[in-house]
């Protein structure tokens, strides 16, 4: 079972293998891999630094602990209507993204983000919605 923030339920949709440090792009896509071969992974919801924040590099100020990130999980979580340590699977995740998000959603929620600029989340919730699941990473 995997412990995720809210914020990176909608990372996992737009990876594209790129990230903060190698050690990070490494434990991300093993993660990103796991979930799109068996979406019946366990994921607990958590507040703060989780399993992806574990590999985030220890560059300066700890981004994990911003205030705005965790005011992005709160919002991403409201949206998808789940509870810190709530479990579920991940399949159980990608159903809530098709009930409840819709690409645009991105825009608003993850404005602030520095990955937005590149498209990809948006890319990954269409997916999502189009049942194809969890893109492959190259």
């Amino acid at each position: 079972m995997y412990k995720l923030r809210g914020h990176h339920l909608f990372c996992l949709l737009g990876y594209r293998g790129m990230g903060y440090s190698q050690e990070y792009v490494e434990n991300m896509t093993r993660l990103h891999q796991t979930l799109r071969v068996n979406p019946s992974t366990g994921i607990e919801i958590v507040k703060g630094p989780d399993h992806l924040c574990e590999k985030y590099p220890n560059s300066g100020e700890y981004h994990c602990q911003d205030v705005h990130i965790y005011e992005r999980d709160a919002a991403i979580l409201k949206k998808l209507g789940l509870q810190i340590g709530q479990i579920l699977y991940w399949e159980d995740i990608e159903a809530r993204i098709r009930k409840h998000i819709v690409p645009s959603d991105i825009e608003g929620v993850c404005e602030s983000c520095s990955w937005r600029k590149y498209g990809v989340c948006e890319e990954g919730v269409q997916e999502i919605i189009e049942g194809k699941g969890l893109r492959e990473v190259e």
